[in-house]
């Protein structure tokens, strides 16, 4: 770390943790600025399905990269990660605290330690993938790259697509790539803040509930504009959590009752994914069970960066 370096602090978690109301209120007392690490918050199509936080919930602190991309340009690790940075370092320049909260570890990864170099991945190859199920991509990986087949689940569409396009298009299984990484700027800040994780039996509750909630306040209106905009499936917007379900139900194909518990059923095992993450990684930040534990390791956290 360089000496002097100016402070950054990260909230990260699985969904439905607390992480939006903690950086509020650490924000709120620290003179920070909340920056967006959602992958489907980013998209201005996503408020209610992607819980972005309301006017109102946002407590008067200034909230960046939070619905500000239309849904038919995809958002990368590394799209994000360059908007990040110009971010950090406009708030860096204001005298005030960046704090990165969300719950996408690839973005969080990527911008703290860089992404890894892999070559351009071959369109015939990229289109082929995305256009198969993801059991068959499952399978191919399997017999490709066994190592990435064992370690990501059967049902993670996003990233078995990725590691299986990679070793296509390069021979190579990504792992191999990730190694070989630049451009992240740990070295670079003062780096502190927490992980929520809270107990799957809380969480669950919590995720179920909420997901039932946004049905009452207009998510199917929301996915029903994605749906008349006829994007691409293969667009993150459209295989967020919960734009699938909804949109079966929309087409006919699914009952109101059947696509709630699908759309809490998903919900809940991104959660589960995203703990397996976070508990797995080394990103440097103090993990917490609860919000207040949280809220007060960051505080003296902050309190010592500032000394």
């Amino acid at each position: 770390m360089i000496k002097g370096a100016p402070p950054l602090a990260v909230i990260a978690g699985p969904t439905a943790s607390g992480k939006s109301a903690l950086s509020v209120t650490f924000a709120q007392r620290t003179n920070g600025v909340i920056v967006n690490a959602d992958s489907a918050q980013v998209y201005a199509d996503l408020q209610i399905v992607s819980a972005r936080p309301s006017e109102a919930e946002m407590g008067g602190v200034e909230h960046r990269l939070f619905g500000h991309r239309d849904g038919a340009r995809p958002c990368s690790a590394a799209d994000w990660a360059a908007e990040a940075k110009t971010v950090i370092a406009e708030v860096h320049g204001r005298g005030q605290l960046p704090v990165i909260v969300g719950g996408t570890g690839l973005y969080l990864r990527t911008l703290l330690d860089g992404i890894a170099e892999v070559p351009p991945i071959d369109p015939a190859i990229r289109a082929e993938i995305r256009a198969a199920s993801v059991a068959d991509n499952h399978r191919r990986l399997t017999e490709l790259d066994p190592e990435a087949a064992a370690r990501l689940h059967a049902n993670d569409t996003t990233r078995i697509a990725r590691a299986l396009e990679v070793v296509l298009s390069t021979g190579a299984p990504l792992k191999s790539w990730q190694g070989r990484t630049s451009g992240g700027i740990r070295s670079d800040v003062k780096l502190f803040g927490a992980v929520l994780l809270p107990d799957a039996a809380m969480l669950s509750p919590r995720i179920d509930h909420r997901f039932a909630e946004m049905i009452e306040t207009g998510a199917l209106d929301e996915v029903r504009c994605l749906v008349d905009r006829q994007l691409s499936p293969s667009l993150p917007v459209m295989r967020a959590i919960g734009v699938p379900e909804i949109a079966a139900h929309l087409h006919g194909e699914t009952s109101r009752a059947d696509m709630i518990a699908a759309g809490q059923l998903a919900t809940r095992q991104y959660a589960k994914r995203q703990r397996t993450w976070f508990r797995g990684q080394e990103l440097g930040l103090q993990r917490e069970s609860d919000a207040q534990a949280a809220l007060q390791t960051l505080l003296a956290a902050a309190k010592e960066q500032a000394c």
